[in-house]
């Protein structure tokens, strides 16, 4: 099966009613839909911007914009309904804080299709930054999505990097692994970026990032944004030499754009140059003991 994919470097603004946020979403998914894309990946993150609707106060205070936030959920989540049902088009929303409980947030990453079901994978590996001054709790459950278009996974940014994850994904037979991120520094993107390469490499699968980008000093949370959207592919034949099938201008806002053939992945998987994915159980027949030299 192929289809077109649509990967979001999306900007971050400060909003002046909520009209204009509804208009700057709608827009960018109308875009997306001109070019036939039918898979729509938006950044972690990117819904901070909605804490410029309220106060001063509130928008540069780490703490009282989760709280203010949560009365814009449910809008935020019949918008994007209503976008992915109108235009027929699957989308994952990046992502959103949710209150979950007593002072407990989760950093949420909702998927809306076609038909108007909502699913959501929640954040597992937290940054220090959301650990030790925004206080998001990590979430307990691994998911794997049933669509149209075959198994999909979501690794949120920071969980990119951490190859157990995915592996558990690509078992469950996930061959499309979506990757909403935030990264504040030229580190930070080229991390998550080697991250999705690594990923999509070892497990033999499409792996797809999206970026915020933009600066928004009025912001706490996400006052630099740096990155770029990219496609990146298994490492063999019938796909790109360096694994990279798109990858937008760094700080561009834009769609990354890309036809995926996931039928192509059991393809290699199976007839292959390498076999990444088949041969990763063969790890577990190396000692775990490190010999070390006299």
């Amino acid at each position: 099966m192929t289809v077109k994919i649509a990967a979001a470097q999306y900007d971050i603004s400060f909003l002046e009613n909520w009209a204009a946020y509804e208009q700057k979403v709608t827009q960018w998914v109308l875009d997306a839909a001109a070019q036939d894309a039918k898979i729509l990946l938006f950044p972690e993150y990117f819904s901070m911007e909605l804490a410029s609707l309220f106060a001063q106060d509130i928008y540069s205070s780490l703490s009282n914009q989760l709280d203010a936030l949560q009365s814009l959920h449910d809008d935020f989540i019949a918008l994007f309904k209503n976008l992915a049902v109108k235009h027929q088009r699957l989308i994952q929303a990046g992502t959103f804080p949710v209150f979950v409980g007593t002072g407990v947030y989760v950093n949420r990453a909702y998927l809306f299709n076609a038909a108007g079901q909502i699913d959501y994978q929640d954040k597992l590996m937290m940054t220090r930054f959301e650990n030790e001054q925004w206080l998001i709790t990590a979430g307990k459950d691994l998911k794997v999505f049933s669509t149209e278009y075959g198994k999909i996974a979501i690794n949120i940014c920071y969980d990119s990097e951490f190859p157990l994850l995915a592996r558990k994904q690509v078992e469950a037979g996930c061959t499309l692994i979506l990757v909403p991120s935030c990264t504040d520094t030229v580190a930070g993107y080229h991390r998550v970026k080697i991250g999705c390469q690594a990923r999509a490499l070892e497990n033999q699968c499409y792996v797809v990032q999206s970026s915020l980008v933009g600066l928004a000093p009025w912001s706490e949370a996400v006052d630099i944004n740096v990155g770029a959207g990219a496609v990146y592919t298994p490492v063999d034949k019938g796909f790109p030499d360096n694994g990279i099938l798109s990858i937008g201008e760094f700080n561009a806002v834009q769609w990354v754009y890309a036809d995926l053939n996931l039928a192509a992945c059991a393809t290699v998987r199976e007839n292959g140059q390498v076999f990444n994915y088949r041969d990763w159980p063969l790890q577990a027949n190396v000692s775990n003991q490190v010999m070390l030299e006299k």
